[in-house]
């Protein structure tokens, strides 16, 4: 039987408490542990941005977000090591739908509706 894959995205945040060689540890961890199980399609780092309300006293985050190719169980197992890892603010895990651009049709003006006799 063939296996499905599909196509998903992740948010991670990281806490900045560790500076920025505990954050770069945790991003090169989440990058080849997702580069070993999944396809990674593309890798967007937002850097450091503030928060909009402090999480576990900190209100400076450190964002990734990834696109990647996997099997449907391994977005789960990446879940539960997020849960389980000191640093990880917030992750989030989403599939992404197939994405067609929609065309866009200009409106016709309507004829004007002549009087019934």
């Amino acid at each position: 039987m063939a296996q499905l894959k599909a196509n998903y995205e992740t948010v991670m945040v990281f806490s900045m408490k560790n500076g920025e060689e505990g954050v770069n540890a945790l991003v090169e961890k989440f990058n080849s542990l997702i580069s070993e199980n999944a396809t990674i399609t593309k890798v967007d780092t937002w850097g450091q941005r503030t928060l909009a309300y402090p999480i576990e006293d900190e209100t400076v985050g450190y964002y990734v977000v990834m696109e990647f190719t996997s099997a449907p169980d391994f977005p789960a197992e990446l879940d539960r090591i997020y849960k389980i890892t000191d640093g990880v603010l917030r992750s989030l895990i989403v599939v992404k739908g197939d994405e067609k651009p929609v065309e866009e049709k200009a409106e016709e003006p309507a004829a004007p509706e002549a009087p019934e006799a």
